[in-house]
């Protein structure tokens, strides 16, 4: 008889989260995007799982806000202009290998349309049909303690400002969103989904192979009493 289950250990676990398109802004005063998927939602607050070398994780800490742009399974082509990109420069050596070229100006890339914000200075994007502005309210290192600690980082967000196509508004109420008329972007092991459409096209963040996202064993240890891990 065959087994129910068999034992795997895939190198990442994205089971299917919504895509984020998080601008900020720069140093210089310009603007960034940083799309991801390690997002999810618990009242009015927002966890933020991001790379620690990230251009948009340190603008996020920096400034102490950002906007949360929700991208609808139409945008396949938009992500994908600014997938395998980033607003450091140089680009993070964790990123070299995988393809990344550094981008200056992911709004024009992209083309999207800023939309100003009302209580953050970073930019909406228009194109999104879900725009929320957000503060930062914790900074988490994950992975401790071990020798990865800190590599990855979980920010902690509250949801000041909301914005929605008004096509997404629930008819007879003032503020409650239609699941019909919303149609989010997932994104499931690297490949781009639709809630109903399935695979919505080809994504180029799976051109990366998978093993290069594993983490190291022996950089998983657990480390023993007394040792440093900073």
């Amino acid at each position: 008889m065959a087994p129910s289950h068999i034992p795997i250990d895939p190198a990442i676990l994205y089971w299917g989260t919504p895509v984020v398109l998080i601008s900020t802004v720069n140093t210089d005063g310009t603007h960034n995007i940083g799309p991801m998927s390690s997002a999810f939602f618990l009242a009015h607050s927002c966890m933020l799982g991001l790379d620690a070398s990230s251009c948009t994780t340190a603008n996020i800490i920096r400034t102490g806000e950002c906007v949360l742009n929700l991208a609808s399974e139409n945008m396949v082509a938009a992500v994908n202009a600014i997938a395998k990109t980033t607003g450091s420069d140089p680009v993070p050596e964790t990123k070299v290998g995988r393809g990344y070229v550094h981008l200056k100006d992911k709004f024009a890339a992209a083309g999207f349309t800023k939309l100003p914000s009302e209580k953050v200075a970073a930019p909406g994007i228009s194109e999104c049909s879900v725009v929320m502005e957000a503060r930062l309210t914790a900074v988490h290192d994950m992975f401790g303690p071990t020798p990865a600690k800190g590599a990855i980082k979980a920010l902690e967000v509250e949801i000041v400002n909301i914005k929605v196509h008004p096509r997404l508004k629930m008819d007879g109420y003032a503020n409650r969103i239609d699941p019909d008329a919303w149609n989010p972007m997932i994104m499931s092991f690297c490949e781009l989904y639709g809630v109903n459409r399935g695979k919505i096209g080809n994504s180029r963040l799976a051109e990366i192979d998978e093993e290069s996202y594993r983490i190291p064993k022996e950089a998983m240890a657990k480390v023993e009493h007394g040792e440093n891990v900073n």
